[in-house]
């Protein structure tokens, strides 16, 4: 194993001594290679992380050394050391621990901002969400539940995640493939569904129009799948179905509205200190670990959110602080 030095934050930058850091399956895309993830390799992946700011770059205020903080980074979270940008680093309130705040800035924003800011969901709303079972499918239920849906279709990629969808908090658990000869669930048939939430790209959108209606919306928030998408109906289609598709893409937030993303983290952390949004962590013990969980994660049959215990890995916090701080 090779030692190498810590990064050193730039302009507008702080390097944060990661205490915990989040997994998600944008991890598995980069390593697999998905067209438009990674621009070259080596490559460090990681988009969550807690800890303590130990450097400031240029332009940062000095006294945001030693704040206990969360960020949301555009890649190298994964590590001892980690470079965010200063406005994607918001403070942890006091009753939040740096383990749960870990699982804020990436899985539960993103489900903050579908939910509040692109899905604009009512009091009364009726949810369809895809990928039920996973970290983000927890948060979307618990913070819909929070803004008054009214009711809550959850679905799942196997028979197996259906447990897992329901202690979500989903009323109902579809599995894919499950359906009618026309391609529509027996439930969700007669439902009218305000607001359908996909993160498998194109894979699914002909079956989410089949069960919208008039004034549904659709949001494609990922493509867990991979490889291209296919191109949505013609505006004019749309227009006689009366139904919206937009899509949903944290990094683009993140390089186009930053303040956007770091009031949502606040938000979400909010909800955290007051017991709305209560994640199923996972503790992975040091970044070891990790290739097993993207491994699991990749199949299918991880469950929860994964946060790895980087504190506990490092033999020398002092040494590093010291060594990160000279900019």
């Amino acid at each position: 194993m090779a030692q190498v030095d810590p990064p050193q934050p730039g302009q507008g930058m702080v390097a944060i001594a990661v205490a915990w850091a989040g997994i998600n399956f944008k991890d598995v895309m980069q390593r697999r290679g998905d067209t438009g993830y990674v621009d070259s390799y080596p490559f460090a992946p990681g988009l969550e992380v807690s800890g303590t700011i130990i450097a400031a770059g240029p332009g940062v205020p000095p006294d945001s050394i030693g704040r206990r903080v969360c960020a949301v980074t555009a890649n190298g979270g994964l590590a001892e050391v980690a470079v965010a940008d200063w406005s994607l680093t918001v403070d942890i309130p006091d009753g939040v621990s740096e383990r749960s705040a870990a699982a804020a800035p990436g899985a539960l924003t993103s489900a903050a901002l579908l939910v509040d800011t692109f899905g604009r969901v009512r009091p009364g709303d009726v949810l369809l969400v895809h990928s039920a079972a996973g970290a983000v499918g927890r948060a979307v239920a618990q913070i819909a539940r929070h803004r008054g849906a009214a009711r809550l279709f959850g679905m799942v990629g196997a028979p197996s995640r259906v447990p897992a969808a329901q202690m979500n908090g989903y009323d109902e658990v579809l599995v894919r493939g499950d359906t009618t000869p026309n391609g529509e669930s027996d439930l969700l048939h007669p439902a009218a569904i305000d607001l359908i939430i996909d993160p498998l790209g194109s894979s699914m959108l002909n079956f989410d129009l089949r069960v919208s209606g008039p004034g549904s919306r659709i949001i494609i928030s990922g493509n867990a799948p991979g490889g291209p998408m296919a191109e949505p109906p013609a505006i004019p289609a749309l227009m006689g179905m009366g139904v919206q598709i937009g899509g949903f893409s944290l990094a683009a937030l993140m390089a186009r509205s930053p303040d956007l993303v770091a009031k949502a983290m606040r938000q979400v952390l909010e909800l955290l200190r007051d017991g709305v949004l209560t994640p199923e962590l996972t503790t992975v013990p040091g970044l070891a670990a990790v290739p097993r969980i993207h491994d699991a994660l990749a199949v299918g049959e991880a469950r929860g959110k994964y946060v790895v215990d980087i504190a506990a890995q490092v033999p020398s916090s002092e040494a590093q602080r010291a060594s990160a701080g000279k900019v």
